[in-house]
């Protein structure tokens, strides 16, 4: 049996053919169908959160949030991050700067964004690395200093309080990932969570072609998700509790025997822990490669999360020399964690990374 660091969780089938039923029942697909409504419903009232949209992936919600902000010309954003983070501005025209991180809490640090910022920078895209909340408060003090949008990219923070608050409520946009690796997923999908309710208006025609009335009014695309993946998002959190208590015990059972071992990631003090990753950070990379190798060997893929940093790829601007981000990133290694993934299967990851 392969274990690869994740497996998408599929609920009951029986409760899956339930929603579907209705799919059949109501004859609607998509377009903003009676289970994608009740699901954006569900999730403003799981989240506690006002205004939501779903899309169809991650990448797009991020690619909606900048046109709905109207930013064109450059944006700060970190490098220790999923390609699509970086990748979704340049696919619009805008240029990434980025700034380093944090060695602790592996996001951006706030300590290093103000001299980055230029006449041309219309926004901050910083990443809640792996569910980790990064500085919120010193991040909005510095874009209401600077007059400039603040765009958390959340795609790892499903579930995630800040200051006893939903983290997506902070910010101009959050946006979300529901892909099937994702805690809560709904195959492929994604959100985007306002602050302003015009925002919400705005965005819910640019993803329906720029359509109002049925009428084009302004440039648009097609991002809209299906009642299919918004069953598969009903019958998911129908069970995110125990989702959400399983991860927790894989996780701690991790950390309990691993925190004298390695170095892991700092948690921000106002952040609860959602479980989605379990990264832990080796002293040298040829050490990561030897229990890479050990663990393969076993059938057990863990990934390198997120290798290489960003600024390090050689179709994004080079100039910037993260080193920190760097560092880390050839250094990373995030374990197999899902429902399902057995003590036994933990046990032996674990007594291979102790006898490294």
């Amino acid at each position: 049996m392969t274990i690869n660091v994740n497996k998408p969780y599929l609920p009951s089938r029986d409760n899956y053919i339930k929603y579907i039923d209705r799919i059949w029942k109501n004859n609607h697909l998509t377009n903003f169908g009676p289970l994608s409504l009740e699901l954006e419903n569900r999730l403003k009232e799981y989240l506690g959160v006002d205004n939501i949209l779903l899309v169809s992936n991650g990448t797009l919600a991020l690619q909606i949030a900048y046109k709905v902000l109207g930013i064109k010309n450059e944006v700060i954003t970190s490098p220790f991050s999923f390609v699509a983070t970086t990748s979704t501005l340049i696919w619009e025209h805008i240029k990434p700067k980025f700034c380093d991180i944090d060695r602790y809490s592996f996001c951006i640090d706030v300590n290093k964004i103000e001299s980055l910022i230029s006449d041309d920078t219309g926004a901050i895209l910083p990443v809640h690395t792996f569910g980790n909340a990064c500085n919120i408060d010193k991040l909005q003090d510095i874009v209401t200093k600077h007059n400039i949008k603040l765009i958390f990219d959340a795609a790892h923070a499903f579930g995630v309080k800040y200051d006893n608050k939903s983290i997506f409520c902070y910010g101009d946009i959050s946006t979300i990932s529901f892909h099937a690796t994702k805690l809560f997923h709904s195959v492929e999908g994604g959100a985007l969570v306002f602050r302003d309710s015009s925002h919400l208006d705005y965005a819910k025609s640019i993803i329906n072609f720029g359509l109002k009335n049925n009428i084009p009014e302004f440039l648009g695309i097609n991002a809209k998700n299906s009642e299919f993946h918004a069953a598969m998002g009903l019958c998911v959190l129908d069970d995110i509790d125990y989702i959400m208590d399983e991860r927790k015990n894989i996780w701690e059972y991790y950390y309990n025997n691993l925190k004298d071992d390695y170095e892991m990631q700092v948690l921000n003090k106002n952040v609860t822990n959602n479980y989605h990753y379990f990264p832990i950070l080796f002293e040298t990379q040829d050490e990561l490669l030897d229990c890479v190798f050990k663990l393969n060997q076993k059938d057990i893929f863990p990934r390198r999360y997120f290798y290489p940093s960003l600024d390090k790829l050689p179709y994004f601007d080079t100039s910037f020399n993260c080193n920190i981000s760097q560092s880390i990133a050839s250094r990373i290694l995030c374990l197999p964690l899902y429902v399902g993934l057995s003590r036994e299967i933990q046990d032996l990851i674990i007594d291979i990374l102790k006898f490294k």
